[in-house]
């Protein structure tokens, strides 16, 4: 029967530290992650207009 709650607390322990880890790795990688802004809506007008002119 002691047997029993030893295995299961030792199971959970390595499920517990397999979550904290793969965790710890999935934030890494967010926050190494570069996002990027796309240009204003206007600005893409101006440039479009601009470039009507030089034709």
């Amino acid at each position: 029967m002691m047997g029993t709650y030893i295995t299961v607390g030792f199971v959970s322990l390595v499920v517990v530290g397999m979550v904290v880890v793969l965790s710890l790795v999935t934030l890494s990688k967010g926050y190494g992650y570069k996002h990027s802004v796309d240009p204003l809506p206007d600005d893409e007008d101006e440039r479009d207009s601009e470039k009507k002119k030089e034709l």
